[in-house]
């Protein structure tokens, strides 16, 4: 096939799914709408800013500045970015014309699908929905309403991370008729990187992987920790992609829990996994999501799963059976979860062999990609039996 995905570019989840077609012989093409060196063998590569992406700021690595101008940059995101989506879309347009792609897959609705809408006409549309894509951006603004709907109607697919944004897709527009697939939005969990240490990690380190975005509450759970170390002195907690973040140096200094924290870069898979099997214990306090990618990854790696008590998470996690739900706006709660976790191994034992078969029959990586490539013969029959239809009439 020739694809040309529209996607961040320096989005980990983003580049593990085009890995795939990569590494399968396709002819593949990424407009990424920030600057980035993908290292992958792309058969052309086209920088396409949208929404202020090719701005130095919003350039900048994932995980500085701080809570305040990561909300001031989200919200100004979505007043004025969908005014720069025409000119972005003709650009999108010409390199399309050029490389004559099979199908467009968007990779993410803000702003790479509504983008991706705007210029359709040169193949059939893959859009993904990302996990706060319906619950977050799409009602912020008049406009972002608009371009949400708008690219819903004219996606011929629909993939997203869990079931609950298939039915919210629904409701912005997309039709019934059309086929979806559900697989985790990096396209699964790699068994060769992500894997359980035998035996089970034997300290009380705490994991936090979420990074520095707008709908985690990372200041709740720094919040938490005192709460913990008041009853587990020995705990640690670890934070990836949060090295640098003002607002995180800001509250361990101000609790005076530098001796219990670690604030790390965000990490290549290996690394990350790596550090995962060290740990018992993984923390998500998100207050918008689908499923998030490091919570599959974490669980992959025998981490006891903790996480915000959101619907498309309980698709995922039973609490008390294979992880803890909660109010992740309660840093007593959190606490208080964390603190069970660790003091009970039969809990976090029979969660992780749960959480084993869940990863290995709902999100192992070459079994949910080869849906994907299912997913994209669908469509592309689908468009031939229209095309078939319209020449006999």
């Amino acid at each position: 096939m020739r694809l040309l995905f529209v996607a961040d570019g320096r989005s980990p989840i983003a580049i593990s799914w085009i890995r795939y077609f990569v590494e399968r012989g396709d002819e593949v093409y990424l407009a990424s709408t920030f600057d980035c060196s993908p290292g992958l063998p792309l058969n052309g590569l086209e920088i396409t800013p949208v929404a202020y992406s090719g701005s130095r700021k919003a350039a900048r690595s994932m995980g500085s500045g701080s809570s305040a101008g990561r909300r001031w940059q989200s919200a100004l995101r979505h007043l004025l970015g969908p005014l720069t989506i025409p000119r972005a879309s003709r650009q999108l347009r010409a390199f399309a014309e050029r490389t004559k792609p099979d199908i467009v897959h968007a990779m993410r609705i803000p702003f790479e699908g509504m983008l991706a809408a705007d210029a359709y006409g040169i193949a059939p549309l893959v859009t993904s929905a990302w996990g706060n894509d319906f619950t977050l951006h799409a009602p912020s603004t008049a406009l972002m309403r608009h371009y949400t709907e708008w690219t819903l109607r004219v996606s011929d697919a629909l993939h997203a991370d869990c079931h609950r944004d298939i039915r919210l897709g629904r409701t912005w527009g997309f039709g019934t008729d059309k086929p979806t697939l559900v697989v985790p939005g990096g396209g699964g969990v790699r068994g060769d990187v992500f894997f359980p240490s035998d035996p089970p990690a034997p300290s009380a380190i705490v994991i936090n992987a979420r990074g520095a975005r707008v709908y985690v509450r990372n200041d709740v759970f720094f919040q938490a920790i005192p709460l913990v170390l008041a009853r587990r002195p020995d705990a640690r907690f670890v934070c990836t992609a949060l090295q640098g973040d003002k607002d995180a140096s800001r509250w361990i200094e101000k609790l005076g829990i530098q001796q219990a924290v670690a604030l790390l870069p965000q990490l290549p898979q290996v690394e990350l996994a790596g550090l995962l099997r060290h740990a018992q214990v993984m923390v998500s306090p998100s207050v918008h999501d689908g499923t998030p990618n490091s919570l599959l990854e974490g669980m992959a790696c025998g981490c006891f799963p903790i996480a915000g008590d959101l619907d498309s998470i309980r698709e995922w996690i039973t609490p008390g059976r294979n992880g803890l739900l909660l109010d992740a706006t309660d840093p007593s709660a959190l606490a208080e979860a964390i603190v069970e976790a660790l003091e009970n191994a039969r809990l976090r034992r029979e969660a992780a062999g749960v959480n084993q078969r869940l990863i290995r029959e709902r999100a192992e990586y070459a079994q949910c990609m080869a849906q994907v490539v299912e997913l994209y013969g669908r469509v592309l029959s689908g468009v031939a039996r229209r095309a078939s239809l319209t020449t006999a009439q």
